[in-house]
């Protein structure tokens, strides 16, 4: 039995986690739930009271929450590079495109999806400010290329790769030329295929 055990929905965020899990190479061991009665049964509020997925036990310790599990992994599995070493300047651009895609993006983008209206004047009382000004901010991190932390791929890509795909798939992220190359160049690595397989072939057996 593997120390990693990872608590998924094929259908919810922990797509991101279980990227960030294929990228660490580890053995793990994936218990999947289904939305309603399972997740809140008393077994999985144990894990995670929120009766959310994701959710990830690593021998005594619990993660919840996807950028948390990202952050986490990157930096218990220090040998895969996914996050710059302590000591670099490059450390700073992660965290700080890291929680910005899991806070003013995700914020922003949900807000648009349900029509949540910002009254005039009134945009630094939301960590996004707008809509547009989020989307700038994070095409201009992206700009230089080829990942928000230079040459290196880390965890904060994992992320932002998944909501911009996402995103853009569903139409409450807008299409820019700098967005579509990245989720294309992010699409072409073996984590991110190997973890859509797992879970689309648990869609297709008819468990999601």
């Amino acid at each position: 039995m593997s120390d990693l055990v990872f608590y998924t929905n094929p259908q919810s965020r922990g797509r991101i986690a279980h990227w960030m899990l294929e990228e660490i190479g580890q053995p793990y061991e994936t218990v999947w739930l289904e939305f309603g009665p399972t997740m809140k049964s008393a077994e999985y509020l144990a894990t995670n009271p929120m009766g959310k997925v994701p959710a990830l036990r690593h021998g005594a310790a619990v993660v919840t929450k996807a950028a948390a599990i990202c952050a986490y992994l990157a930096d218990r599995f220090p040998e895969k590079a996914l996050s710059p070493a302590t000591q670099e300047p490059a450390r700073a651009a992660y965290f700080r495109w890291l929680f910005f895609a899991a806070g003013p993006l995700e914020l922003a983008v949900t807000a648009r999806a349900l029509d949540w209206q910002v009254p005039e004047g009134k945009s630094g009382f939301v960590g996004f400010g707008s809509y547009g000004e989020t989307l700038d901010a994070l095409e201009q991190a992206l700009r230089p290329g080829p990942y928000l932390c230079g040459e290196q791929f880390t965890a904060a890509d994992v992320y932002a790769g998944l909501q911009l795909g996402w995103g853009m798939m569903f139409g409450t992220i807008e299409k820019r030329p700098v967005f579509e190359d990245y989720v294309e160049r992010l699409g072409a690595r073996p984590a991110v295929r190997q973890a859509n397989r797992l879970n689309e072939d648990h869609m297709k057996n008819g468990k999601a």
